[in-house]
């Protein structure tokens, strides 16, 4: 029937038009292929020109997988596999309609109005039912393609996209790959920086799907896992202007101590940012860590080796296939009918044209004579992906034959319940396949249809032939194995230059991070007395520790105290033994002549006392230097003000009492009171009992005891830092002990002073005098140097010496004033040692009336001394 047929025509014309190009090849049950047989067209056009490897090699590969297949007797016996394949012409968009193909058996056609010119229902060929579904090249096209397959439960094998996001298997749960994802790489790239001991790099990446979804995951992972930082992530244009890449560049120096760069980009882009590095002198500068895309390519680094030389790049592992090449490179224009897009490969490969109906001869190129042959006058090499198209198709053919298994056990061929295939069940038995490749490896997927990660290391590196390429350096299988010894860098370099965005800090200082940048920060020196605690603190050491040189601990400080061969002992303790050897020369001339007028004169009580006074003076200065200890500092307490105390007492019992007899004498006859020698003691042993006293009183409220003084000597610089062995008797506090001394010596002074005008015949009056005056220009000499020592190491050296210095001068002062004129006499002019006439009281009243106007009396009991 004429309008019948006429009917059918159109339809089938339809569905022509739908799909011009497609190949089909016949079988018991279908798959779909989806190829990018021809690259995206200029605007307006769908399609551009062919592409040789991405797209005829490919195709040829499933052609040849279901070759084998139908072939073996073992896998899928009886049933034959056929194919539908389909050009997406790299566009997502077009490979959408394309696709509609796949579906149209699904969705039902109404026909119910449709009636043939005689009345009868139309016959409408049943389009074809396919299966499952390999493909596509390009992550965006299988992610398009993805979408729509899933509302019609077709399961979908591909052999090249990469991308991370195909892996959720909410979305895109009837997607699965025989391919990686790029989230396998990024790991793979991330555990190649941790393994250089990189932690601070920048990401570049081509807009797009596989560029962007390659550093966020690369971005991602490295959060995850820390100790890599992102120093900036910056994007490529998908149309880049004039002078794109010479900011990207620019940028990426702004943190220069970036030198890893992790790019996921195009060809193309690669190749303009290696361009525009050498442009801008950097040559050696950046360290690439290329993606897939890059791989063992050698288009992007075509007469820039130079600049991409020690790039490490990252390839999935691939095999070539030898029983491909061989049915590749027997392919004729005669045996190869099949493949549609056959004879546009054929004159795009040899470089010829054509003649076919209708279509005039280009003059400019040569004729195809149908004879050529490929890989012997064209070059051939295998594309890198034929092996994973095999074994796409190998894994839905698998999937298949295990359900044939299940579902038909005892049919042959194609049974009722494997028609029609169920979506659903094929995608179980299609995860669940596990089965040694086509390069021996096995092909199995995981719970998100993803193949597992095998990845070969290069590094891109000119030997010293200068003859540049990649080689292999290491391999990545769920972990990573790295060569580091094969590798090399710019110049031939063996050692890994480095990309951290500060170098470790040197011990004894602390790391100071930089806000929101865990790879960076500033060291800080711990100064002072600090050390360091951890990384990133310093602690004070304790008062009585010092940092050791390299601050990283505390030790001891160093416990001094005055040495007895130190100077500023040895000046001291001479002086005191000079001291102590006069004294004792002056108390045993006075004891041997105890009786003779001199000695007597003087007041022998009193003198004993005083001399006792001088000998304890003298004494101090050994306590002062003795190391100290519990019994040294309770005798340092005691004597230190008592020498002082007694020896000042005495001069000032021997002064006041001078002053009051002439004071009496003026006004009456009767003599004062308490001038015997015995009342005399007791006034001294009084004056003497304050001192003693107090110093019982403070033994009481604080026992004696050592410290170890360390805030003294704590300069700014911590190796002089010392702690100082003394006695618990500070500054103030050895004043104060003195200060009863030094009141009884103000006091004599001021009797002394009143006194002077009286007979010389008369006693020490002058001579206490003088010894008092310059008894106190010593001690105002000696507070200045006491307090106005500086924080130095010899402080307390030096106070201690001035100390025992002053102390034993005003000891010399007294002796030698009081004491070595009489001593003189007694030894040298015995003559004058003899009583030449009893005087009263009364004749001494008598003759200090008439003397009042001189200076000094005639009558002389003893030599004058005045001069």
């Amino acid at each position: 029937d004429e309008s019948s047929v006429l009917n059918i025509t159109s339809v089938s014309a339809s569905h022509q038009h739908f799909h011009p190009h497609s190949i089909k090849i016949p079988g018991d049950i279908t798959l779909g292929g989806l190829f990018p047989i021809h690259a995206r067209g200029p605007h307006g056009v769908n399609c551009g020109e062919l592409k040789k490897e991405k797209g005829i090699h490919r195709m040829e590969a499933m052609l040849y997988a279901l070759d084998q297949i139908n072939s073996d007797p073992e896998l899928l016996p009886n049933i034959t596999l056929g194919a539908r394949i389909l050009d997406t012409c790299s566009r997502d968009t077009y490979a959408l309609e394309q696709s509609l193909t796949f579906v149209q058996a699904l969705i039902q056609k109404d026909t119910s109005d449709i009636r043939c010119s005689n009345g009868e229902p139309p016959i409408i060929r049943k389009p074809e039912r396919v299966v499952g579904v390999i493909g596509a090249s390009a992550s965006s096209v299988s992610i398009m393609v993805a979408n729509i397959l899933r509302l019609f439960e077709i399961p979908q094998v591909s052999y090249a996209s990469t991308a991370p996001e195909l892996s959720d298997n909410n979305r895109y749960d009837y997607f699965s790959r025989v391919v990686p994802p790029d989230s396998y790489q990024a790991q793979a790239m991330l555990d190649i920086v941790k393994a250089l001991g990189w932690n601070y790099v920048s990401t570049l990446a081509s807009e797009g799907n596989y560029g962007e979804s390659g550093v966020d995951a690369f971005m991602q992972i490295s959060r995850e896992a820390g100790g890599v930082c992102i120093a900036q992530s910056v994007k490529i244009p998908r149309e880049p202007t004039a002078g794109e890449f010479d900011k990207i560049i620019k940028r990426l120096m702004e943190t220069s101590n970036a030198r890893g760069v992790i790019i996921f980009a195009n060809e193309d882009d690669i190749k303009r940012v290696l361009e525009a590095a050498k442009r801008a002198n950097l040559t050696g500068h950046f360290l690439f860590v290329g993606s897939d895309s890059w791989g063992a390519k050698s288009s992007p680094v075509t007469e820039l080796e130079d600049v991409a030389e020690g790039a490490v790049t990252i390839l999935p592992k691939r095999a070539s296939i030898d029983g491909f090449d061989q049915y590749f490179m027997t392919r004729s224009l005669e045996n190869n009918r099949r493949n549609i897009w056959f004879a546009e490969f054929w004159e795009d490969d040899f470089r010829c044209k054509l003649t076919r109906p209708g279509i005039k001869l280009d003059p400019d190129k040569k004729k195809c004579t149908g004879d050529e042959r490929i890989g012997r006058d064209s070059l051939y090499e295998q594309e890198g992906k034929v092996q994973f198209v095999i074994d796409a198709v190998y894994a839905m053919a698998h999937a298949l034959h295990n359900m044939h298994q299940d579902l038909c056990p005892s049919s042959s061929g194609v049974c009722n319940n494997m028609d029609p295939v169920e979506g659903q069940v094929l995608l179980n038995y299609i995860r669940t396949v596990n089965f040694n490749g086509s390069a021996g490896t096995s092909v199995l997927f995981n719970e998100n249809g993803d193949a597992p990660g095998r990845y070969d290391i290069f590094q891109f590196q000119m030997t010293n032939h200068s003859h540049p390429g990649y080689h292999v350096i290491g391999q990545w299988t769920n972990n990573l194995r790295l060569n580091l010894e094969e590798m090399q860098w710019s110049g031939g370099d063996r050692s890994v230059p480095e990309s951290i965005c500060s170098f470790p800090c040197k011990p004894g200082e602390r790391k100071k991070m930089v806000k929101g940048v865990p790879c960076c920060w500033h060291c800080e020196l711990c100064d002072g007395y600090q050390y360091q605690l951890d990384e990133f603190n310093c602690e004070t050491c304790p008062s009585d520790m010092r940092p050791v040189p390299n601050r990283t601990a505390c030790r001891p400080t160093p416990i001094i105290k005055l040495e007895w061969n130190s100077p500023w002992a040895l000046v001291p303790a001479s002086l005191a033994m000079l001291g102590i050897l006069a004294t004792s020369a002056v108390v045993i001339t006075f004891i041997r002549f105890n009786d003779t007028p001199i000695v007597r004169a003087s007041g022998r009580e009193l003198s004993y006392v005083l001399l006792t006074g001088i000998f304890l003076i003298y004494l101090i200065t050994f306590l002062m230097i003795a190391e100290p200890g519990v019994v040294v500092c309770a005798f340092r307490r005691l004597l230190l003000g008592l020498g002082m105390a007694i020896t000042y007492s005495a001069m000032l019992t021997k002064t006041n009492r001078i002053y009051r007899i002439f004071e009496q004498g003026k006004r009456s006859v009767t003599p004062p009171k308490f001038i015997s020698p015995t009342s005399q003691l007791v006034i001294t042993f009084i004056l003497i009992s304050v001192q003693v006293l107090g110093v019982f009183v403070w033994f009481g409220v604080v026992p004696p005891h050592t410290i170890i003084d360390y805030d003294e000597l704590r300069p700014p610089n911590p190796d002089l830092a010392r702690g100082i062995l003394k006695c618990d008797m500070s500054d103030l506090s050895i004043i104060c002990c003195l200060s009863y001394s030094i009141v009884l010596m103000v006091t004599c002074t001021v009797y002394a002073v009143k006194s002077r005008g009286v007979p010389e015949t008369f006693n020490e009056a002058k001579p206490i005098g003088f010894t008092m005056y310059t008894t106190c220009i010593v001690w105002l000499a000696f507070v200045p140097i006491f307090f106005g020592t500086a924080q130095s190491t010899e402080k307390m050296f030096i106070q201690t010496a001035t100390l025992t210095v002053s102390m034993s001068l005003s000891a010399s002062v007294s002796l030698g004033m009081l004491y070595m004129p009489k001593v003189y006499v007694i030894i040298f002019h015995p003559e004058q040692n003899v009583q030449k006439r009893k005087r009263s009281f009364k004749a001494a009243r008598l003759s200090q009336k008439s003397t009042s106007d001189k200076q000094n009396g005639e009558t002389k009991i003893e030599p004058d001394r005045t001069q």
